[in-house]
């Protein structure tokens, strides 16, 4: 009787894997008619914009060859286009416009400010043409709040920063206080009223989504009134009453557009009356609701295109035109969907490039912590390979008040590629599910934050898994902190790490974080690890940060650092690389001078990994073969 052999892996290149798709973030123009996306040009992500119903390339609309553009918006007269950008990853960003009747002209810098950085840019629907933005051109620490009318460039102050830690919003021509305590309560003020105050403890990095009704009466904002779970809730601006406007029962809203700003806001409004339309709610898996009657007809029509989850999604504004990305772990699309006709076209096949059988599925699992508190997580395991006793690869997430999702990844299935596990537990002080699992990280910095990540690996070593002899660990920023606890904290359980950009000292990332971020630093790392102007909780951060214990460290590590990051430190990394090099350790050490606090230039990005690869390659031993690279 003929048999069936299984599938075997092909190796797939890092190139391949970390290749930028040929088109993505599209989005719709106000009118209708013409698409933007992000594409390279010289090796940079640059804008590009095509006409709809025209049999015509998408043409590139920006020119720049330094940095990869990664936020844009449209303007609402379809004309113009708007999009933030730094210097080699200094986080001064820029306003820059791009005007599409005018091809060939060069980006026009609308916030040329040296030093400055232009925040919360947003358009402004009552006053068409124009926008506001927050730019701290006059002192490092305050903002002031600026019309920026979009055509001419023309900034006008409309006030000057209420103080350090406060800023302004605007409802329509009115403004509004957002300020904090001492304590971290947040606070609105409507002129010398106290609209309401807000648990800074419930909120460690904002008060979010916070955007107003278009009536003018009423903020609509992320709550935990009631649930555990943040929902969307109705703040009346006359009376200050809260009112809940939905909540999902295991889910909270999908606030990740509070730490990438190039995600879309939780609350789905329309384009042209600012009303609400639906709701993006992310559990382990994203869930996209209708308010709406309209758009439950689109929802229900999008489905079908696709069995990822709904990401982004924008539409003209007459909502008849619709374009929808879809999150999948291994073959994300973006969809244009007509709903006057029926039709849908697909725009684009993110990994089109790959064999959608070689890439693995990613798995949500949960596993139990020592104290019983559940931990959602991710499971990836290499495609076409019994999955026992594999090394395995740990990758706890930045933030850390933030969270990993159910998407492609393409570190994740580079490591899976390559014959290893991956798990990604999302740990205690994770946003995103629930305020009683964020707040289960306060004080656990080194302490059961960490323990979550063993108990993870502990799971996957019951479950036949992983060999806990070749454990590795790949993380950054936070992550990166996390995994040099690993090494310096529990030295056995690691056979080797890779961090990039991570806290090695806790004290002196906190004095050194730059000074327009240190106000808000009150309801997270401050309650969460410890306040460096305290001497006493200044002693306990030094004793939970990795780079006191250099000594204890006797697993290879690499560290890869940006140059000009602004918050974690060249110094440090350096400190800990000479620390380790002195007692003869195996450490490698990886320096960019182009980038910061975010390795984004895509030279740098391939010179990482295939750093990463070879050195997880040497100390993950036995690699199966068919998983090596070519």
């Amino acid at each position: 009787m003929p048999t069936t052999s299984m599938p075997t892996a092909a190796t797939l290149t890092i190139e391949d894997l970390l290749r930028p798709p040929e088109r993505s973030g599209i989005t719709i123009s106000p009118d209708g008619t013409r698409l933007a996306h992000l594409a390279m040009w010289h090796e940079r992500l640059n804008i590009w914009v095509e006409e709809i119903d025209a049999d015509a390339p998408a043409h590139c609309v920006t020119a720049d060859d330094s940095r990869s553009i990664t936020r844009y918006l449209w303007a609402d007269d379809s004309r113009r286009l708007l999009y933030q950008q730094d210097s080699d990853g200094d986080e001064n960003w820029h306003v820059f416009r791009i005007d599409l009747d005018q091809p060939g002209a060069p980006a026009v810098d609308l916030t040329p400010y040296p030093g400055a950085t232009a925040q919360g840019l947003e358009l402004r629907q009552a006053r068409p043409g124009h926008a506001t933005v927050q730019l701290n051109a006059d002192s490092p620490t305050e903002f002031d709040l600026y019309d920026l009318e979009i055509a001419t460039g023309a900034l006008t102050r409309l006030a000057p920063s209420p103080g350090e830690g406060s800023t302004w919003m605007l409802v329509g021509d009115e403004l509004l206080r957002r300020s904090m305590r001492a304590d971290g309560t947040w606070e609105l003020w409507r002129g010398e009223s106290l609209v309401a105050a807000f648990d800074g403890d419930a909120y460690p990095m904002d008060v979010h989504p916070f955007e107003a009704a278009p009536d003018e009466s009423a903020i609509w904002f992320g709550s935990y009134q009631g649930t555990d779970h943040l929902h969307p809730a109705r703040l009346d601006l006359a009376t200050g009453e809260e009112t809940m406007i939905h909540h999902h029962p295991h889910a909270d809203l999908d606030t990740r557009s509070l730490v990438f700003p190039n995600l879309p806001s939780p609350l789905i409004r329309h384009r042209r009356t600012g009303e609400l339309l639906g709701l993006r709610y992310r559990g382990i898996r994203m869930h996209t609701v209708s308010l709406d009657p309209h758009f439950a007809e689109v929802l229900e029509a999008v489905a079908a295109l696709c069995d990822g989850d709904i990401g982004g999604i924008t539409s003209d504004v007459d909502e008849q035109r619709w374009v929808v990305s879809f999150v999948h772990d291994r073959d994300p699309q973006t969809w244009l969907y007509d709903h006057r006709t029926g039709r849908s076209r697909l725009l684009a096949r993110s990994l089109e490039h790959l064999d959608v059988d070689q890439l693995a599925p990613v798995e949500s699992i949960e596993i139990t912590a020592r104290d019983g508190l559940r931990l959602p997580a991710y499971l990836t395991l290499p495609a076409h390979v019994q999955p026992q006793d594999l090394p395995l690869v740990l990758m706890p997430h930045g933030g850390p008040w933030a969270r990993d999702w159910w998407r492609f990844d393409s570190i994740v299935q580079l490591w899976a590629n390559r014959g290893y596990a991956v798990l990604q537990p999302q740990f205690r002080g994770s946003a995103g599910f629930g305020r009683r699992h964020m707040e289960a990280g306060v004080g656990e910095f080194a302490g059961r934050m960490h323990e979550d990540l063993l108990n993870a690996v502990d799971w996957a070593v019951d479950q036949g898994f992983a060999d806990p002899a070749r454990v590795g660990v790949f993380g950054g920023s936070y992550g990166g902190y996390a995994a040099l606890v690993g090494l310096a904290f529990t030295p056995e359980r690691f056979a080797a790490a890779v961090e990039y950009v991570g806290v090695s000292d806790l004290v002196d990332y906190l004095r050194s974080l730059p000074e327009y971020a240190r106000a808000g630093l009150v309801n997270n790392w401050y309650r969460y690890a410890g306040d460096p102007s305290d001497p006493e909780q200044a002693a306990d951060l030094r004793a939970r940060s990795p780079i006191t214990r250099i000594a204890d460290i006797r697993s290879p590590l690499m560290v890869v650092q940006g140059a000009n990051d602004v918050r974690v430190r060249r110094a440090n990394s350096d400190r800990i690389v000479a620390g380790l090099r002195e007692q003869g350790n195996e450490v490698e050490y990886l320096v960019f001078d182009d980038e910061g606090h975010f390795i984004l230039n895509p030279e740098n990005v391939l010179a990482l990994y295939r750093a990463a690869d070879e050195f997880f390659a040497r100390h993950l031993a036995k690699v199966p073969a068919a998983a090596q690279d070519a």
